[in-house]
């Protein structure tokens, strides 16, 4: 069988039981070179066969797999963060169903949770946003135009980038056309939960300057919203005394 598995925003301890168990035994692991962190692979056995997917093909990748299941292996396929966001893995899944090989999924800490973390933030603040659009700019991946940078600030919710640090002057730049405010919060969080993780309260007008400054063009998630002051928000009714819950009277 294949197991996906989430490795988490990068730091060794925010992989989960589940996925710390898999990996140490799997016969056969596939990682995301370029974006899991390497010292998770010190939870594998000793003989376990290990690939970089980041010097692979999609068919170079799948080839593994299938040949390991066709020879009675368990093999992991360690993703980053969480691989149900930008994990590209149901193209994976469909070859391995063309194939007859089994697989299942195990969830992981998304890097979006561990930048709200790095940042003591909640995303949905009441009276501020209760809503968290988590997107990315087009690049060689094309986006549907309604889920453009435009259509989606329309909206007013909290979002939160990924994929983007790379061109955060032409992010603002859209952003401020489709009429957000210059001054609206914005934060940086680069490699979040790791030891060289660094995070940065900007605006949009300042977003860029912000970036290049700090060398950061890339392994980092771009938030903004107003919910990043993390002030002017309303009481949560749910505690308030005054309100009533199937566990407690109001007072």
């Amino acid at each position: 069988m294949v197991h996906f598995v989430g490795a988490g925003p990068g730091a060794v301890d925010l992989i989960t039981v589940r996925g710390k168990k898999l990996i140490g035994e799997a016969d056969v692991i596939i990682y995301a070179g370029s974006l899991v962190n390497p010292a998770l692979l010190e939870y594998a056995k000793r003989d376990a066969e290990i690939y970089d997917s980041a010097k692979l093909t999609l068919e170079e990748v799948t080839g593994i797999m299938k040949s390991a299941c066709a020879e009675g292996k368990e093999v992991v396929r360690l993703h980053t963060g969480d691989p149900s966001i930008y994990g590209a893995v149901r193209e994976q899944m469909d070859i391995l169903e063309e194939a007859g090989a089994d697989y299942d999924s195990t969830p992981g800490v998304s890097s979006f949770c561990a930048a709200a973390a790095a940042l003591d933030m909640e995303y949905t603040l009441p009276g501020i946003s209760q809503s968290v659009i988590i997107t990315r700019m087009e690049g060689r991946t094309p986006v549907p135009e309604k889920e453009s940078v435009e259509a989606l600030s329309a909206h007013g919710a909290t979002m939160v980038f990924f994929l983007s640090a790379g061109d955060t002057g032409r992010l603002s730049g859209r952003l401020k056309e489709a009429g957000l405010s210059p001054d609206t919060p914005c934060a940086i969080v680069y490699r979040a939960s790791r030891e060289d993780e660094k995070k940065l309260i900007c605006t949009l007008d300042t977003l860029q300057r912000s970036a290049e400054e700090n060398n950061i063009r890339k392994t980092a998630l771009i938030i903004v919203g107003k919910a990043v002051l993390q002030s002017g928000y309303e009481r949560s009714r749910l505690y308030s005394p005054d309100f009533s819950t199937g566990c407690r009277k109001k007072r």
